[in-house]
């Protein structure tokens, strides 16, 4: 899952967290698919998950006040896609904490961040891009 230019929405510091993102979570899903034992995923797994526990709600509040300033009409829909995942990421975060490793647990989360990401920057972001282009050619 590689960053590529075609995903920029075009707000320098939404599109740094977005490549940020890729990278994180390529990295991850990387380790998890490695050869690697089993201390060295653990070391990834927890690198991630407080990574993603601060780097997400930082992210999706920035993204979430650009589209207040555009004035984007989808924002309460995009916000719920954002509480949700928020949500999932502290729920993952809680059942490692409890439960330790398990292979399964972090090949499932690694899914589906992978899916998320790509679907929420490629689908969901790039219509916030859209409309602010739309908006720019009405004026």
């Amino acid at each position: 899952m590689i960053w590529k230019e075609k995903y920029k929405v075009g707000v320098p510091q939404i599109d740094a967290q977005h490549e940020e993102l890729f990278s994180r979570v390529t990295a991850f899903v990387e380790t998890l698919r490695s050869d690697t034992g089993w201390e060295e995923k653990v070391k990834k797994v927890n690198e991630t998950l407080d990574f993603m526990k601060d780097y997400v709600v930082t992210h999706l509040r920035d993204e979430e006040d650009y589209q207040e300033e555009v004035g984007y009409p989808r924002l309460p829909e995009h916000k719920k896609i954002h509480d949700d995942m928020v949500v999932y990421v502290g729920e993952i975060a809680e059942k490692y904490e409890k439960e330790g490793y398990r292979e399964i647990v972090m090949q499932q989360f690694a899914g589906k961040l992978v899916t998320w990401l790509v679907n929420h920057v490629v689908v969901e972001d790039q219509k916030i891009a859209d409309y602010v282009r739309s908006k720019e050619g009405q004026q």
